[in-house]
């Protein structure tokens, strides 16, 4: 447990009140133990030529083995791996490598403590990996539930500050996923009902706050990178040695804050609008994300002004889309474990391509949810019926999302985080967009045109699973950022 709470954000609190004498880490009991996995071979690279990795040339890689200088004695220990010994001048210590004049640097790179480092987050226990997997989980539930919890109070809210419906709504911009439109109003229509449009805004604020004490102590750092980042600051002051550093930190020093720019902000647009990869399937991906909350504007005028629901029972129309969605999950899963993994090469790769299979069956439901919606939706058909009709988009947006961010990140591995951030903000903007006109245009064109306008979007982008199954491989192999290898 201890292990545990110390990379949360209640042990640093801690670690820093007490200074360090409470949840210490290994080198805090043991100040030698560093010495014994400090990286002679990245130290060695970085004196010889400023970086942590191998130089390309063959005939580099034996010139440095020559160059190794004269070092002092080892520790006499057979536990002992590598050991920081003192160098003459001008000869990096850990190495033994003359420090280049103009490329070198002389540095003591800090690594992990062997390849059973209980801090690396790939060596954690399976339960410790289940119970953090499950924290995020919660994290994201509470952040994508918020807006849908105080959607059924936004009548209330128009009524009392006497406001316009576009303004009420933005709030349903910022969150995503299927899961927060589905249990939202279930949670917040009979809360609205009983205790009036504020009591969602409580409610809120109770699952954030468990949430957040959650998180607060038992949430540890799952970054390895700024986890050596911290190893090799608490050893600079526990060792006074101020070459003490760490392969991050090195990449940190070396960008400039336009590289930082280039690479936060300008690098995800740009990579969205010159790879037809990442631009087709992020529109594609934002396409489902819009539909998701303009759709959803049709739920109280059908369920409620057609079919006589209170806005509690309305929230339970969309439990048919959490049993579609829950049906499809175990479905995917099954088809991961007895397919997919079996693609999987002896070196952990796969043609990315495999990954949209998915994508090939679940785009069909998009426009199959949307018509049998919108035509079933009236007063001399049951209520069911459109509910069976509405788990169909679980089963499209599950197996839509589940195929394209994996097969993104696959296709573009170098680049996948620049990747994402750009499919997170067509999505963002389409989901700010989107909301803006559904009131009206279900007012205007009827449930079951608007409805239908939707399903057409819906087939206008069938073929682009597809054509990127068959075609995909062809410009992958012709991108400058996309993966060629396999």
């Amino acid at each position: 447990m201890a292990e545990l709470i110390r990379d949360t954000a209640f042990g640093h609190t801690v670690r820093f009140l007490s200074r360090g004498k409470l949840l210490p880490y290994p080198e805090d009991t043991d100040p030698d133990l560093w010495k014994k996995y400090v990286s002679e071979e990245k130290s060695g690279y970085a004196a010889y030529h400023g970086h942590t990795h191998a130089p390309p040339d063959e005939e580099q890689v034996e010139e440095l083995a020559n160059a190794r200088g004269m070092r002092a004695a080892r520790e006499d220990s057979e536990t002992s791996s590598r050991t920081r010994v003192e160098g003459e001048e001008g000869y990096n210590a850990v190495s033994g490598v003359r420090v280049d004049a103009e490329k070198g640097k002389d540095v003591h790179v800090v690594d992990w403590y062997g390849r059973d480092d209980a801090q690396n987050p790939r060596n954690w226990s399976r339960p410790k990996k289940y119970f953090v997997t499950f924290e995020i989980v919660l994290l994201t539930f509470s952040v994508y539930i918020g807006s849908a919890i105080y959607t059924p109070g936004i009548t209330d809210v128009v009524q009392v500050f006497d406001v316009a419906q576009v303004p009420a709504t933005l709030g349903l911009t910022l969150v995503g996923a299927v899961c927060g439109p589905v249990l939202g109003p279930l949670v917040g229509g009979f809360a609205v009902m009983s205790k009036g449009w504020t009591w969602t805004i409580w409610e809120l604020m109770w699952l954030s706050g468990f949430c957040w004490v959650v998180l607060f102590f038992f949430l540890p750092e799952t970054s390895g990178p700024n986890i050596l980042h911290r190893r090799a600051k608490r050893l600079r002051k526990l060792t006074g040695d101020e070459k003490l550093t760490c392969e991050p930190d090195m990449a940190a020093a070396e960008m400039t804050p336009r590289d930082i720019v280039l690479m936060t902000l300008v690098k995800p647009i740009t990579l969205n609008f010159q790879e037809p990869i990442v631009f087709l399937l992020n529109l594609y991906i934002a396409l489902i994300y819009g539909l998701l909350y303009v759709w959803f504007e049709s739920f109280p005028l059908v369920f409620i002004e057609i079919y006589g629901f209170s806005l509690g029972l309305e929230g339970l129309a969309f439990l048919g889309i959490l049993v579609g969605t829950l049906i499809t999950a175990a479905v995917l899963f099954a088809w991961s474990f007895f397919y997919l993994e079996k693609q999987f090469d002896s070196n952990g790769n796969i043609e990315p391509e495999k990954r949209l299979i998915p994508a090939m069956v679940g785009c069909f439901f998009v426009p199959i949810c949307l018509f049998w919606f919108g035509w079933s939706a009236r007063s001399d058909i049951h209520w069911i019926v459109p509910i069976i009709g509405s788990s169909f988009f679980g089963v499209a947006a599950f197996t839509l999302f589940q195929a394209v961010l994996p097969y993104l990140s696959d296709a573009y591995p170098d680049s996948v985080a620049s990747v994402l951030a750009g499919n997170d903000l067509m999505r963002s903007a389409f989901g700010a967009g989107f909301p803006l006109f559904a009131s009206a245009m279900f007012k205007n064109l009827g449930i079951n045109w608007a409805s239908s306008t939707l399903a057409f979007l819906g087939i206008a982008f069938i073929p682009i699973p597809f054509a990127l199954y068959k075609f995909g491989k062809q410009i992958r192999h012709k991108s400058k950022n996309a993966r060629k290898d396999i």
